[in-house]
């Protein structure tokens, strides 16, 4: 089995022990059973893993009652409640657990920020630091074996799941990554959360899936679906809290020719979105390749910069008159300008360079990707 080195356990080893509780969140699949078994394997029977799926494990979670936890946390110092998202009111019982117990290091997780979020951020402001894990990066599969051009094209075409990426077998990874896509994708969702209609909200998905790297437009969803723009947006919300899309807003300085409340739609992962339409087209016959490679892109930014402790905003440039740049990242004051192409070249649009000549720019290919993530 491989063991990728995570680039975000640096930053949550230095938080362990600091008098705050531990959240981590992430698509499930992503790797956080693993991540936290091995950040508490040095503590040896000081450390204990617990599936908060399991009903032995789910009896000790009682409102008001921090002492049922007890039997889980005594002669421990690091203790790793997995997929908390699952125990009803988890923030209230960890509070109090917390304040009563304040020794023991607790790091939960969670495949769902709608519902462990919700449940622990709000009642524990001020007694959690909150991690996220997503899919692998560029980087930390490099840190494993240097990627290749034939590498690349497999991971835009199935994705970067830790077990996706791990199976040499294409037809195991495909039954991983459907599995993923079927299995896992709507379950907190469909859990947690009143769908009226199932069938209607994984239309949605499939027609987001269709529209990567394009506009979104609310009202020709509501259309097609036959509901409410109200009911599209909360289905957005969700598919955003349950970490299988990005909503990426337009940039503007409120100059009169730029769209300042556009926004886009990415899939956290793009071999559950090719699953989703298409997953045995080889990437270069694919007319869709282009919109695959922004998204690819797009969600390689996002994963780097989750390592930041104050991210970089990633948006798009479009003018009224349809000319655009793909991907702005914004950092403070600093505002780096990216076009995301398969092979070609591209310069910065003459508008885009006249509106903010201090911003930097790169064309980002497939030749230079992976060295842009994976700097030497």
């Amino acid at each position: 089995m491989v063991i990728f080195q995570r680039t975000i356990e640096t930053r949550i080893v230095g938080s362990l022990f600091k008098n705050r509780m531990i959240s981590i969140l992430g698509p499930r699949q992503s790797g956080k059973t693993t991540l936290t078994k091995k950040l508490i394997k040095k503590y040896g029977e000081h450390g204990k893993h617990y599936d908060c799926q399991l009903a032995e494990i789910r009896k000790h979670f009682i409102v008001g009652e921090p002492d049922k936890l007890l039997p889980l946390t005594i002669g421990k110092k690091i203790v790793v409640f997995d997929e908390a998202q699952t125990i009803q009111d988890i923030g209230s019982i960890l509070k109090a657990f917390h304040d009563t117990y304040p020794g023991v290091q607790i790091i939960a997780t969670g495949s769902s920020s709608f519902d462990l979020a919700n449940k622990i951020n709000e009642p524990m402001t001020g007694r959690i630091f909150e991690f996220i894990l997503l899919p692998l990066s560029l980087l930390e599969i490099n840190i494993s074996k240097p990627i290749t051009p034939d590498d690349l094209s497999r991971f835009m075409l199935y994705g970067t799941y830790p077990a996706v990426v791990a199976e040499n077998s294409l037809d195991i990874k495909k039954t991983i990554l459907k599995n993923i896509a079927t299995q896992y994708l709507y379950k907190d969702v469909f859990t947690f959360e009143a769908i009226k209609n199932p069938q209607i909200f994984e239309d949605l998905v499939k027609l987001l899936a269709l529209q990567i790297g394009s506009l979104v437009s609310l009202n020709e969803l509501a259309t097609h679906l036959g509901v409410s723009r109200s009911v599209i947006r909360r289905y957005l919300r969700l598919l955003e809290q349950a970490f299988i899309i990005k909503i990426v807003h337009s940039f503007s300085n409120n100059l009169r020719t730029e769209l300042k409340k556009a926004f886009k739609v990415f899939f956290l992962d793009v071999g559950v979105r090719n699953a989703l339409i298409d997953i045995d087209s080889p990437m270069d016959t694919r007319r869709d390749k282009g919109a695959i490679f922004e998204n690819f892109f797009v969600t390689e930014k996002m994963k780097k910069g989750i390592l930041e402790i104050f991210p970089p905003e990633i948006m798009f440039w479009r003018t009224r008159a349809g000319i655009e740049v793909d991907v702005i990242e914004k950092k403070g004051p600093k505002i780096f300008a990216y076009e995301c192409k398969w092979q070609d070249k591209i310069t910065v649009p003459s508008s885009f360079q006249t509106a903010y000549p201090e911003a930097h720019f790169e064309c980002i290919n497939t030749g230079n990707i992976v060295s842009h993530f994976v700097k030497k």
